[in-house]
């Protein structure tokens, strides 16, 4: 199949090294022409526009920061170029937002589902990310063949709007879990007890997740080079989680605590690193 993808960050890359790898024909945008040539060299066309990118393609998958990006883009498209194309939105961003993507592209005449993905870059290249999809029966059935290739059992959570909200709620949970976990490992260290006896207690007990173990030597050695997911992209869903969740009536006092220690860890200059960096925060906060 024919299919464009605009938006060569992190993610971006690692799901067009899959798609060349599964032999589809690919076209990429990306606003910064460096990021795209290793995937040229590789068999990727390259658009000069986003406009080009989607005319070239069956499906258009775009791989965006936030929802200001997303717009940025489609602004540089004619509304005429929209008609009969389909569009599939991965990136995180408000359930509202989603819906009013769908509007303006369903108003010129195209095809809208958002299919944000759970999953960093080993699952992007292997094609095992986790999808929730939102949008109508005949949208997901169409667009299935192309989710199958880029995760295992997609999921069509239900309409617009309810894929991007399950999508905010596991984030929050990886904001959670991550935050908790720094803060235990802090203590234990400062205390001089053994981590591996601490981990062990912890591996045993009804309260373990695999991400503690993915995290531990990252936070240990204090090595958050080379992410696969950014501290920065980790807040900005974080708060993008807190202003949904305050629209709806729901007691964020929990979450605002974990939103300042990301936020300081920013300001420590580690926007760019793994967001197992909010070790770094935990240990400032101190």
């Amino acid at each position: 199949m024919n299919i464009s993808l605009i938006g060569a960050g992190l993610m971006g890359q690692a799901l067009s090294e899959h798609l060349l790898a599964q032999h589809q024909t690919l076209t990429i945008f990306n606003r910064s022409p460096n990021k795209v040539a290793k995937l040229q060299q590789r068999g990727a066309l390259v658009a000069t526009s986003a406009q080009e990118a989607l005319a070239a393609s069956e499906f258009c998958l775009l791989m965006l920061s936030d929802y200001d990006a997303i717009i940025s883009v489609l602004d540089t498209i004619t509304p005429p170029s929209f008609k009969d194309k389909f569009i599939i939105q991965m990136g995180t961003i408000a359930p509202d937002e989603s819906r009013q993507l769908a509007k303006r592209i369903s108003q010129h005449q195209g095809r809208y589902l958002e299919c944000p993905v759970l999953g960093s870059l080993p699952e992007a290249r292997t094609g095992t990310l986790i999808l929730m999809a939102g949008g109508s029966e005949e949208d997901y059935q169409t667009a299935l063949p192309l989710l199958n290739i880029i995760g295992k059992a997609p999921q069509h959570i239900g309409n617009i709007g309810q894929g991007s909200t399950v999508k905010l709620a596991m984030n929050q949970l990886i904001a959670g879990l991550t935050s908790s976990f720094a803060l235990s490992l802090s203590l234990v260290e400062k205390e001089g007890i053994e981590t591996e006896q601490f981990m062990k207690i912890v591996r045993d007990s009804a309260l373990y997740a695999p991400t503690f173990d993915k995290k531990l030597d990252r936070m240990l050695q204090r090595d958050f080079a080379n992410p696969n997911f950014p501290t920065k992209h980790l807040a900005k869903d974080t708060h993008l989680f807190l202003a949904v969740a305050k629209r709806l009536g729901l007691e964020t006092c929990a979450l605002e605590g974990i939103a300042q220690l990301l936020d300081k860890t920013l300001e420590q200059g580690l926007a760019d690193t793994d967001y197992s960096a909010i070790y770094a925060g935990v240990s400032k906060a101190e």
